[in-house]
């Protein structure tokens, strides 16, 4: 199957006809980078159902030319090593939609011969910053031993050979680089980053449980200096093994129908506080360690909240009445959301997009905007 043609019809979905990210979209055939994926299940909370790309052709190129991110791992199991077809668990690797990938190029301001650190992942986003910059400016990383050898494999079969390092984004980088382009979300800035950024270097990357998407350049003293972009964009985060920490659906099964040591009603409704940007990021940098869950069954919405110190909170309610609030813990979860959205609707927005944000050289970020800070 041809698989140009449809390359090139995702570049013109994607870009500019007059976009430097153009070539690269249609040189890359992303369909190798993702043979084997992983799709949602119609039923089943954290069910993921293999798809096999050779074995059905059609949906292989109709999915790997869609503007889309493919989970290629769940949990520890990658789509390519499964003998099952289903899987259970959190996706911890993919290949990001390519819109997402090349925005976060554009953010990068790449130039000719910057020498650019990328995530490896299945190989796709470096493949393009290869076909864009040539392969000697682009080093490639990853935690997983495994991506980066089937990447570095499949790079190698169009005649790509960039630097690739089995490493953690948060740790020591192997190198000195005037960008660095992380698709992995990061809790806060790796002080790292700033020893491997060269004078006047450039980080762009997504903090942790938000949609926020800062780039910083590096300034004299060793820290960085940038803003909030009003893009939005969410990563997975870095994890540090094989699979992220198996407590989380366990917590939300012990918050689901407990009865709240605090039961309140709320004016507002019931919200999905990740579907709301700008909301869920600005509770998340208040907020960090917090985890959301959200169902609807007709027309009636529960949200739940849970923080590692035992804090918690379930909602429940329609658009149209009032809602019901259990809360529980040291904290009260539900009350700082509402008291956001006072926020929201007092001043019709919100600080976080559009904020300054300075990196001291040991990797403490603040964001500040209109007499807002808060620090990571």
């Amino acid at each position: 199957m041809d698989w140009q043609p449809h390359a090139e019809s995702l570049a013109t979905k994607t870009v500019h006809p007059s976009s430097r990210w153009r070539g690269p979209l249609i040189n890359t055939p992303r369909h190798l980078f993702v043979p084997r994926w992983w799709g949602r299940a119609e039923h089943g909370a954290g069910t993921w159902v293999l798809r096999d790309g050779p074995a059905d052709p059609d949906t292989w190129f109709t999915s790997a030319y869609a503007d889309k991110t493919l989970v290629t791992r769940v949990g520890p199991l990658h789509a390519d090593e499964a003998t099952e077809p289903t899987a259970q668990g959190r996706p911890t690797s993919s290949s990001t939609l390519p819109a997402l990938v090349v925005t976060m190029y554009r953010h990068a301001v790449i130039e000719d011969h910057s020498r650019t650190l990328v995530i490896t992942g299945s190989g796709y986003g470096t493949a393009l910053a290869c076909f864009r910059l040539g392969e000697r400016y682009v080093t490639s990383v990853d935690v997983d031993p495994y991506l980066v050898k089937a990447a570095s494999e499949r790079l190698d079969a169009i005649g790509l050979r960039p630097t690739t390092a089995v490493c953690d984004i948060t740790g020591e980088l192997p190198g000195q680089f005037d960008r660095i382009i992380s698709t992995v979300a990061v809790n806060s800035v790796p002080a790292s980053w700033l020893h491997a950024l060269r004078p006047g270097g450039r980080f762009v990357t997504t903090l942790a449980g938000t949609g926020l998407l800062i780039t910083a350049d590096k300034t004299d003293d060793g820290g960085a200096l940038g803003r909030v972009e009003w893009d939005r964009a969410a990563f997975m985060v870095t994890r540090h093994g094989p699979d992220y920490p198996p407590e989380r659906e366990a917590l939300f099964e012990t918050i689901r129908n407990r009865e709240g040591e605090r039961v309140s009603h709320s004016p507002y409704p019931v919200v999905d506080v990740r579907n709301g940007w700008e909301l869920w990021s600005t509770y998340a940098v208040h907020h960090p360690a917090v985890e959301h869950w959200y169902e609807e069954k007709e027309g009636r919405r529960t949200a739940w909240m849970a923080h590692p110190d035992g804090s918690w909170a379930r909602a429940t309610g329609t658009r149209a009445e009032p809602t019901e609030v259990h809360q529980g813990g040291p904290q009260r979860l539900w009350d700082e959301l509402d008291r956001i959205r006072r926020w929201w609707l007092a001043d019709g927005y919100l600080n976080t997009y559009g904020a300054k944000v300075t990196v001291t050289p040991d990797g403490t970020t603040t964001l500040a905007r209109g007499g807002w800070t808060v620090t990571r």
